[in-house]
């Protein structure tokens, strides 16, 4: 989809639709949506006092010009209650009439900033806004699928500025917008993909043409140095795999400091069958999808590379498959991590945490000032806040309030948990330094307790987004599949903290 800002008056604009909005409880109308009207011959108002638009939140009704317009058609998209207006809102918005419009065979379309100037949000705010819902809400992943699609695409979409003044501004909040987008989408990709076209090579392969596309270095450290290194717990895990694992670095310097602002961890298993200790036949096509932290830190890096932040950051990606075989780890094994801690295997199926053990461990090498690690670590989390809310657990609450603020202002809701020493003694071993399940209680919980031992004093953000990384259904800009969440949160935060 093409997506530009222009100068004009949304009234002259050519298109198959032209997008106004409504508010519940609109006591008169103003600006375009009350010259479109007038005309219209007072169809909107008119269809306002019959009840037909109420301006509820995502409500679209279509009307026709029928050459009154230099536009076919007329689209009012409720956003709601003025007063309860967020730019989170304006994206679902969007992305619900761009859906529907789409359905209707639409190819053209122009938009008002919608949400500018109302609730405190921005006319930069509302294109970004804009721009993101329009991408996020339109994607779909059909590059295994040989039939038509039944609808066309979107072609064009014109946001349009009466205020010639604001456009460089608008413009620049376009291009973040778009970027962010297209990353988020980057990571629907990767985790839509079938687990035989996404292995870890796979993984390798796609950092290796960000890293060219966006000047960004990148190693990738193989089985033989994974052994040098001590890497026991991506080594452990990936035994049952013919596929040789990959550990997976990219680094942004955006600030001519050698240090290492952020690293961004994220775990790459590539599909995960529960090892020997098998998880249930159904639903188990869902596992391709348990690389989603990968694919978010790589994508996120990709946008922060185009964004150009005077900051410096790492994606760390683990990669490797979980599979059961005469080679896979046992439970009651003893691996031991890059960092020297010893492991007690109770479930085969707690491999996340094994290989990001290594990741943490491996940051003692770039020494980041704050690490953020993403991964669809638990089933417990996802239990607890089901799909709407990510799990955050951390060692610092400064750094874990700057996560949350990231993701509020992506609309990517985040809610810390408690780390209490407490559950710390769910994950002692009578055998070695620690184990990797610790019973049923607080799983999410103790999952990331058992991080937080190969993290040290670095303020460190655990991220479990075993529940929304996948959505079952649409809703708003997200569409059924892969999310892509927490890309742009992770973006967000490495934006702030580049701001200082």
């Amino acid at each position: 989809m093409e997506i530009k800002v222009i100068v004009g008056d949304i009234t002259k604009i050519e298109a198959g639709a032209i997008i106004v909005n409504s508010f519940e409880v609109m006591e008169h109308l103003d600006g375009a949506i009350a010259t479109i009207d007038e005309t219209l011959d007072g169809a909107i108002s008119q269809l306002i006092s019959q009840g037909e638009i109420k301006g509820k939140l995502n409500e679209i009704t279509i009307i026709h010009s029928l050459g009154k317009l230099p536009a076919a058609r007329v689209v009012v998209a409720g956003l709601g209650k003025q007063q309860a207006l967020s730019q989170d809102k304006v994206r679902g918005v969007v992305a619900e009439t761009c859906r529907f419009l789409r359905q209707k065979g639409i190819d053209s379309i122009a938009t008002v900033a919608q949400g500018a100037g109302i609730s405190g949000i921005s006319p930069e705010s509302a294109v970004k806004a804009v721009t993101e819902g329009a991408l996020l809400g339109v994607y779909s992943f059909r590059r295994h699928i040989t039939k038509e699609a039944e609808y066309g695409e979107i072609k064009e979409l014109t946001i349009v500025e009466p205020d010639v003044n604001k456009l460089p501004y608008l413009e620049q909040a376009y291009y973040e917008g778009r970027v962010l987008a297209e990353a988020t989408n980057l990571a629907r990709d990767m985790v839509n993909e079938p687990a035989n076209h996404m292995t870890p090579s796979n993984m390798a392969e796609i950092a290796a043409s960000l890293a060219e596309r966006y000047s960004l270095e990148l190693s990738v450290v193989e089985q033989e140095q994974m052994a040098e290194l001590g890497m026991g717990g991506l080594l452990g895990v990936s035994q049952g795999s013919q596929q040789p694992p990959k550990f997976i670095v990219l680094h942004y310097k955006g600030s001519e400091s050698t240090k290492l602002d952020v690293a961004l961890v994220g775990k790459g298993v590539t599909f995960d069958s529960g090892g020997i200790s098998i998880k249930p036949s159904e639903g188990m096509e869902e596992m391709k999808g348990d690389m989603a932290g990968g694919a978010a830190v790589m994508a996120a890096i990709s946008a922060i590379a185009q964004l150009k932040p005077k900051i410096n950051v790492a994606a760390i990606v683990p990669a490797t498959e979980n599979l059961p075989s005469g080679n896979a780890i046992k439970p009651g094994d003893i691996l031991t991590a890059m960092n020297g801690k010893t492991i007690e295997i109770i479930s085969t199926d707690a491999e996340g945490r094994l290989i990001l053990a290594d990741a943490l461990s491996y940051n003692k090498k770039l020494d980041a000032k704050h690490i953020i690690d993403v991964a669809t670590l638990t089933g417990a989390c996802r239990v607890a806040l089901g799909d709407v809310c990510t799990g955050a657990f951390g060692n610092n609450q400064e750094l874990i309030n700057k996560v949350i603020a990231a993701g509020a202002e992506a609309g990517e809701p985040i809610w810390q948990m408690p780390m209490y020493e407490e559950y710390k003694e769910q994950n002692k071993s009578d055998v070695a330094d620690v184990k990797n399940v610790g019973g049923r209680l607080a799983g999410a919980i103790t999952a990331a307790q058992f991080l937080a031992e190969f993290v040290g004093d670095t303020p460190w953000v655990h991220l479990d987004i075993a529940g929304t990384s996948e959505s079952k259904k649409e809703r708003a800009y997200l569409v059924k599949g892969a999310t892509g969440v927490p890309v742009r949160t992770l973006v967000n935060l490495v934006l702030s903290l580049a701001k200082g």
